[in-house]
């Protein structure tokens, strides 16, 4: 790339990586740019507290906005992945107390902010649902957000922080 700035997606089209032009509302657009968000959002979560996870889950991202950029790509993401998450999701779960009651969004800044990730994960799992993804990319991004919720309530139990508890 020798210029960010190019005019070339000034009317409404972007180029995915092997040269072909789509529009900017076209649904693997949208896919790989929520992937790109949930990637910005952790990159705020790590910024606040590294973790090798995260990081981790960050160049996987990567890969899989790879995979969305090409019209025919990856995939990149495979079952050892979703493998890893579920390992990471069961050394969490047994680590915590079992949830009494729904929990709100919130307790220290850094579980807030990974709460924050976790809709935009979500976000990205439905973007990829919506143009017909069904592979391990899907069931990844669907470990992910179960992950980042536990995560942020293993951060604010780290913090001192209580879950934000929901009161009927």
């Amino acid at each position: 790339m020798s210029r960010i700035a190019t005019g070339t997606g000034d009317q409404g089209q972007t180029g995915l990586a092997d040269g072909s032009r789509l529009p900017k509302d076209h649904a693997r657009v949208q896919a790989d740019r929520a992937v790109d968000d949930l990637n910005s959002a952790l990159g705020l979560c790590l910024a606040l507290r590294q973790d090798a996870a995260l990081e981790r889950v960050q160049r996987e991202l990567f890969d899989l906005g790879a995979d969305l950029s090409l019209a025919k790509g990856g995939p990149r993401i495979t079952p050892e992945h979703v493998a890893r998450l579920d390992a990471e999701l069961d050394a969490l779960e047994r680590a915590l107390p079992p949830l009494t009651n729904f929990i709100l969004p919130g307790g220290s800044e850094a579980a807030a902010r990974l709460h924050h990730a976790r809709t935009v994960c979500r976000r990205a799992e439905r973007a990829l649902v919506t143009m017909g993804e069904r592979g391990q990319a899907l069931v990844y991004l669907n470990r992910l957000g179960d992950l980042l919720f536990l995560l942020a309530r293993q951060v604010n139990r780290d913090a001192g922080a209580a879950d934000v508890k929901v009161r009927f």
